[in-house]
């Protein structure tokens, strides 16, 4: 871990994040940064108590003369997305995550950051230990397996918590308040198919899609990146209608909550068609790079010749109806709210897209601040892939988070903000997930608001996070604790 890291101001937040990052926490494998949280709060002395999903969640009374004020709860989740560039040699199981300073962000190596929430999380740490920070008495919150299911935020029960107002650390433009957010569920399609022998006189390739930026699914789905997936299966459609292609494997994508980066696919084709196929396919190549230049300059489609035929391939009725399932399944922003500017209402990402060995699976995240929206792309992308055969199933729905602009706390915060630097901060809802509305299903009393420092490019290999944003919202997150109202 780099020194340059820990000498960073506000250094108490980021040596603390130096030393999370040292904890391998992916989603559902949280037991070693749960330990090490377990033990950060018995260390000095606190309340600290582990519920029956995994959340910590560590209790500090109030500083001297703020006995009077609201309890507040910090919270922020612990676990991270781990994603990696293929030429990266990096074990996110074993291995804490590499960081470096490139002039005002802090990046890692090829890999997640961890910015998101480990920022948040060390924020909290930060705060527990300080013995010279005014806060009133505090409930910090870190919660568990936020990144693909939010199954720590549901399982958290009802009476764990006396706090009257929660802060969510967990946003990534510093200059925002949010006060809602979108709800989420999972769409899974699955069928199996019987595999046939590969026929005599084919040509065997690799077609590879890399280089694609990627991002957070909720919140970088309205920029027009490229989606792997849907790139990919552009690819075999016109392959497999104007040259007989026939596919052995697909693996494309990773994550649910990330824009997919990577597609490989191992096809073949009749040999007769080689010529005509690597030409025709090039000008699509072309025709797609020129579409995308502005946003995936670094995109890359290659063409691999290999000596090796597979073993078996997707029938054609099969995969007639698979790729056009692909096609015409939505992709991207569905619909805009109609009551905030620039706001993604609905949206669905096509994350993960497995085909061989007979079967095959396609994975997406559909994401909505309306539930009624939500269910209603859910059930579109049903009806695609149900016309194509599949079984169909939805699961780890959650709800979303809606705006209470008469909320005190936000009041607080509004006025800091603009004290603080000049002008008013801007007061939203996002489309990404936030544990706020899931939270307050047992908690819905609690006065809930969000904001965190700038982060760039979550949930992919160049997430960072902004140095000078980190030093301006510790700012406000201890002039906030100062001015916690009274009970």
């Amino acid at each position: 871990m780099s020194h340059e890291i820990r000498n960073l101001e506000p250094k108490a937040l980021w040596n603390k994040f130096s030393d999370l990052n040292a904890v391998p926490r992916p989603s559902k494998k949280e037991e070693r940064v749960i330990a090490f949280m377990m033990e950060f709060g018995k260390k000095l002395g606190l309340d600290t108590i582990q519920d029956k999903v995994g959340n910590v969640i560590i209790k500090k009374p109030a500083s001297s003369g703020m006995e009077n004020r609201k309890t507040v709860v910090l919270q922020s989740h612990l676990d991270m997305v781990h994603q990696k560039n293929n030429d990266t040699d990096f074990d996110f199981d074993t291995q804490g995550i590499e960081m470096y300073v490139d002039e005002d962000w802090v990046r890692a190596k090829g890999t997640t950051l961890g910015a998101d929430n480990g920022i948040g999380v060390a924020t909290i740490m930060a705060i527990l230990e300080s013995t010279e920070i005014k806060h009133p008495a505090i409930e910090a919150l870190f919660t568990i397996d936020e990144e693909t299911g939010m199954t720590g935020a549901m399982g958290l029960e009802g009476g764990m918590l006396e706090g009257e107002i929660l802060l969510n650390l967990d946003t990534e433009e510093d200059d925002e308040i949010d006060i809602g957010c979108a709800g989420g569920i999972d769409v899974t399609a699955e069928a199996e198919y019987d595999e046939e022998e590969v026929p005599e006189s084919s040509v065997a390739y690799t077609i590879t899609v890399k280089g694609l930026n990627g991002g957070h699914s909720g919140m970088d789905i309205h920029k027009g990146l490229g989606n792997a997936n849907k790139i990919m299966n552009r690819l075999l459609f016109e392959g497999f209608d104007n040259f007989g292609l026939q596919i052995s494997q697909i693996k494309g994508g990773s994550l649910r909550n990330a824009i997919p980066r990577e597609s490989v696919a191992q096809v073949i084709i009749a040999q007769v068609y080689d010529d005509a196929f690597v030409y025709d396919m090039q000008q699509i190549v072309n025709e797609i790079k020129t579409e995308l230049a502005t946003t995936e300059p670094a995109l890359e489609i290659i063409f691999e010749k290999q000596e090796k035929l597979p073993a078996k391939v997707m029938p054609p009725v099969a995969q007639f109806y698979f790729v056009r399932a692909m096609y015409a399944a939505h992709n991207g922003v569905y619909r805009m709210s109609a009551d905030f500017d620039d706001l993604v209402e609905t949206s669905n990402n096509i994350a993960k897209v497995e085909v061989g060995n007979g079967k095959l699976s396609i994975q997406c995240l559909t994401r909505s601040s309306v539930e009624s929206s939500k269910m209603d792309l859910a059930n579109a992308l049903r009806a695609t892939f149900e016309l194509m055969g599949c079984e169909v199933t939805f699961s780890g729905s959650y709800p979303g988070w809606t705006p209470n602009p008469k909320s005190e706390i936000l009041d607080v915060l509004t006025s800091i903000y603009e004290k603080q630097n000049g002008h008013q901060a801007n007061v939203v809802a996002c489309h990404a997930g936030l544990e706020c509305g899931i939270l307050g299903t047992n908690y819905p009393d609690m006065d809930m608001i969000s904001f965190g420092p700038t982060i760039r490019g979550a949930h992919s290999p160049v997430e960072r996070v902004s140095i000078s944003s980190v030093q301006k919202y510790w700012k406000f997150v201890l002039e906030i604790l100062e001015n916690i109202p009274q009970k």
